[in-house]
């Protein structure tokens, strides 16, 4: 597998930010190598900056247990967005969610 992209992202990365990684989780300095820049995932999958796929064990740690770019959410999702993002009050969906 080639990582060049990521090498040259990671590079970046640390000039901006410290450590190169905006997450301790992320941090590959106390384990050695240089992290993965993933541009995208689809179902278990994810894609890295030099296209490379990987089995993604991970999902963000739980929220995306049903995968990448899942259809059922990102529809639920378009719907949501066109009622408004946020709103700093209680919401009937909260209800519905917490059911």
């Amino acid at each position: 597998m080639k990582h060049d992209r990521s090498r040259e992202l990671f590079e970046q990365a640390q000039t901006y930010i410290p450590g190169g990684v905006n997450s301790p989780v992320r941090a590959f300095k106390s384990v050695g190598g240089n992290p993965l820049f993933i541009k995208g995932g689809e179902g278990a999958y994810v894609i890295d900056s030099d296209d490379n796929s990987y089995v993604d064990y991970v999902g963000a740690y739980g929220p995306l247990i049903l995968g990448h770019r899942n259809q059922s959410v990102l529809a639920a999702l378009s719907e949501q967005l066109k009622a408004g993002l946020g709103y700093g009050a209680t919401t009937e969906a909260e209800v519905e969610i917490a059911k």
